[in-house]
């Protein structure tokens, strides 16, 4: 599946969105339905088994993840390096005192929009979109912002609030 037109409309599609998703969100916030984890699992299971992210890779040249120092240490140990020379090297650390790389797109990205720390990748690069997390209606104002940058989060979206009745 090719999502390159969509990429482009994205921002705008989510900007138009974005009211009705605050609204849905804070709703879903102060009622969210006792089924609401087995649902987000199972929207977030059938986008996925329909988007090939390597066609896309938008997170990864737009934002960057946070480190944490698990990551850190992780992904350290296989650059062989000592956890000061990757953050030396690597990170920079942002307004909420987290580390963060020092530039965007990701530096690991290739070409050929694959990771080449893939295997030992970030906790946020692993969970991200964040749509199948548990309490989902807890990240609405990650999600927010990620409608905004990923066709898949987008999509999950729209499908939950036809699915969702609150």
């Amino acid at each position: 599946m090719n999502l390159e037109p969509k990429i482009e409309s994205l921002p705008k599609l989510a900007k138009d969105k974005h009211n009705e998703n605050k609204k849905f969100f804070a709703k879903l916030k102060k009622k969210p339905p006792k089924n609401l984890d087995y649902v987000m699992q199972e929207l977030h299971d059938t986008e996925f088994e329909k988007t090939d992210c390597l066609t896309c890779a938008n997170c990864c040249k737009t934002t960057g993840p946070l480190f944490t120092d698990k990551d850190i240490n992780r992904i350290s140990k296989h650059f062989k390096q000592k956890p000061q020379q990757f953050i030396a090297q690597y990170l920079r650390i942002d307004e909420d005192n987290d580390y963060v790389l020092q530039t965007v797109p990701c530096t690991f990205l290739g070409a050929d929009n694959y990771c080449s720390i893939y295997e030992v990748r970030p906790k946020a690069c692993r969970e991200f979109p964040h749509t199948d997390r548990k309490k989902f209606q807890q990240i609405s104002n990650l999600t927010l912002k990620n409608v905004a940058m990923c066709p898949a989060a987008f999509n999950i979206v729209e499908e939950m609030k036809k699915r969702v009745k609150i």
